[in-house]
């Protein structure tokens, strides 16, 4: 018989992970800054949830889980062979294992999240982002298993998911279109006939394109042919859907998505607008909030054009509406039906946590506030620290983070997954975590992360913070001259003048790593810590029977 944690009470804090305590120590945000709620707290809701699973991994999974314990909210993690010893296991209350080093044998197999979900007696699914959070299947399996779904209505996901289908509902609704086809082309003729129409030059996108996947850009006739067919393999390969659509390609564009709300009582928020601008190849390295191009009057129309497009299919939940802006003029560009990676920077300037939110609002409560209610205060900076190398074209880079320095002070967070002693491999996407920081303005926000990322050090693998830092300090960047192109025209380059302290500095650290490893040889394992912080949640899967899984 399945046995369950008291749920009387969360779990007491001398019972943590001492580990994962000394890392939540060294990298806790600072406090938001001093200013009023922009709300009332609200009343103690009559039902929520006392125990949910977290379909996720990494930095996600860790932001979720911590949210839920200030509500009193016990966890269920879930991880792969190659999470094993990850963060996330040891934060929440209930840790299951899923087996499989790959993500299609742990984190989107629908089947061992579920019973996981039943076999704790958890009563609600929380995805996160990536993996199955837009997934408008297991939307649609949780829900008929009985579990709570904390995210928008299967109907949503599924429209908002299809380019082509969102695009006729959006026309529908009145929202602004780049021009293009709503209908899908079905062959080079066809689309040589309607770019013709549109004007050059053309973007091609897959109808269940994300990611930059399926896109490919046509300025002239003759390359028509050679881009639909790369495009088309492409969108096969990654969604099993080769469908395409052509729009009007925006040459200096600028990305701003607006954050919205809606709970079930047919009320429904935005929370400003975040710009994304500063990305390559459709992946976004440095986001900001709000946007330095729109005034008061075009920030009212843009949000009120993004709460059209939820209400239109009858959307609940967190989501973000994507635009791109051009001389003047906004278009819609995608829905995305999840939390957005970049959240934070809109928590900072709103003082609103998002998360909790998103389970009140699955729990069935009003969201008890209207769009009066909220304001801008300040401005915030975000910045994805990812596991890449800028000065080798953002390869990937691996290896086992031998040492981390996060940044403090006022108004510094750092949303992560990282430890000492992590594996860093190719399994999974190569975020690592997110500084964010708080300023009274733009320049105090740049100021702060320039510095932030100069005190920080993740050693043992490269990350992207070299080229944001390049960003940050750009005269275009500082004075808000930027488009979607600004990265890529940029030569990210390792500053000359210290090519030399680095090697004598790697020197240093290796014969220091050897002379530590002769003296004590076992002092860098981690079993120790591991099979203290998993005691009770491993003896609590094997009492559930869940080693199968």
């Amino acid at each position: 018989m399945l046995r369950s944690l008291p749920r009387d009470r969360p779990l007491p804090w001398w019972r943590w992970p001492l580990a994962s305590m000394r890392i939540s120590r060294r990298i806790a945000p600072g406090p938001c800054p001093c200013r009023k709620e922009p709300r009332p707290r609200p009343s103690p809701p009559e039902f929520m949830f006392k125990r949910i699973l977290i379909a996720n991994r990494g930095e996600i999974a860790l932001r979720v889980i911590r949210t839920a314990r200030e509500m009193g909210i016990e966890c269920v993690a879930v991880y792969s062979e190659a999470d094993a010893q990850a963060l996330h296991t040891r934060m929440a209350h209930v840790a299951v294992p899923l087996g499989g080093m790959l993500p299609s044998e742990s984190y989107l197999d629908m089947d061992k999240i579920l019973k996981a979900a039943k076999d704790t007696g958890a009563e609600a699914i929380h995805p996160g982002y990536g993996f199955l959070s837009e997934n408008s299947v297991f939307a649609g399996k949780v829900k008929a298993a009985g579990l709570a779904w904390i995210g928008p209505p299967q109907g949503a996901i599924e429209t908002m998911g299809d380019k082509i289908v969102s695009r006729r509902a959006m026309k529908a609704a009145g929202v602004p279109m780049v021009p293009g086809l709503v209908d899908p082309v079905d062959d080079v003729a066809m689309a040589v006939r309607d770019a013709e129409d549109i004007g050059y030059p053309i973007a091609i996108k897959a109808a269940a394109g994300g990611g930059g996947k399926g896109i490919r850009i046509v300025r002239e006739p003759s390359e028509m042919e050679s881009a639909f067919r790369t495009a088309s393999g492409e969108a096969v390969a990654a969604f099993g859907d080769g469908r395409l659509y052509l729009e009007r390609y925006l040459d200096s564009p600028r990305h701003i998505e607006v954050q919205v709300m809606f709970d079930n009582h047919g009320h429904g928020v935005h929370y400003f607008e975040r710009e994304c601008s500063i990305q390559r190849r459709h992946q976004k390295l440095v986001e900001e909030a709000p946007s330095v191009v729109l005034d008061e009057a075009l920030r009212a129309e843009i949000g009120e054009i993004a709460l059209r497009a939820g209400r239109a299919v009858d959307y609940e939940g967190a989501g973000t509406v994507e635009f791109l802006w051009s001389a003047g003029e906004v278009f819609f560009l995608e829905m995305n039906t999840r939390l957005q990676v970049e959240h934070p920077v809109t928590e900072m300037i709103t003082g609103v946590d998002l998360v909790r939110e998103q389970l009140r609002v699955a729990a069935g409560e009003p969201l008890g506030y209207e769009q009066k209610d909220l304001s801008i205060n300040g401005h915030s900076i975000e910045v994805r620290v990812n596991a890449e190398n800028p000065f080798s074209g953002f390869l990937p880079s691996t290896g086992k983070l031998h040492n981390l320095r996060a940044p403090g002070g006022p108004w510094v967070r750092l949303d992560t997954c990282m430890y000492r002693g992590l594996e860093v491999g190719l399994q999974y996407d190569p975020m690592l975590g997110k500084l964010i920081v708080w300023g009274a303005d733009r320049d105090q926000a740049i100021q702060r992360m320039i510095r932030a990322i100069q005190e920080m050090n993740v050693g043992g693998v490269h990350t992207g913070l070299p080229a944001a830092l390049q960003v940050l300090e750009h005269p275009r960047f500082v004075s808000g001259d930027i488009d979607t192109h600004f990265l890529e025209s940029l030569t990210i380059e390792s500053p000359k003048e210290y090519e030399g302290l680095a090697a004598v500095a790697a020197a240093i650290y290796r014969h220091k790593k050897m002379n530590r490893s002769a003296l004590a040889p076992a002092a860098g394992s981690r079993a120790g810590w591991s099979a203290r912080s998993r005691s009770e949640t491993t003896s609590y899967v094997q009492r559930a029977g869940m080693e199968s899984l």
